[in-house]
């Protein structure tokens, strides 16, 4: 009988412990896991986040890209077209006329735009 009676003290005194080790960590393990929950959270908002900048970044990319192939096509162009009128602007003093200036100029401008 004794035996079975410090069996049951025993138990007794198990399930207490038990009980109060529960009361006592159960808050404290219920907080960590809040803050788990939200480190997890944060970090899968951070990842879209950045994730979002890599493609912003991609797009300005490809953007600048095509800027500066139109630029570069606009420069070949623009150099193109001043060829040309240096091309006729050289004509233009290399020719030589008698008599009157302005009806000189006259005569070379109408003879370059066809007259």
């Amino acid at each position: 009988m004794r035996l079975a009676g410090a069996g049951l003290l025993f138990l007794i005194g198990m399930m207490a412990g038990t009980l109060a080790a529960t009361r006592h960590f159960r808050p404290l393990l219920d907080d960590q896991q809040d803050k788990a929950t939200q480190c997890t959270a944060a970090r899968d908002n951070l990842a879209g986040l950045a994730q979002e900048q890599g493609k912003a970044l991609g797009d300005l990319t490809l953007a600048a890209n095509a800027r500066q192939a139109g630029a570069e096509q606009a420069v070949g162009e623009a150099k193109a077209s001043a060829d040309l009128d240096y091309a006729a602007a050289n004509r233009l003093q290399q020719d030589r006329t008698g008599g009157d200036q302005c009806a000189a100029a006259t005569s070379i401008i109408d003879k370059e735009l066809g007259l």
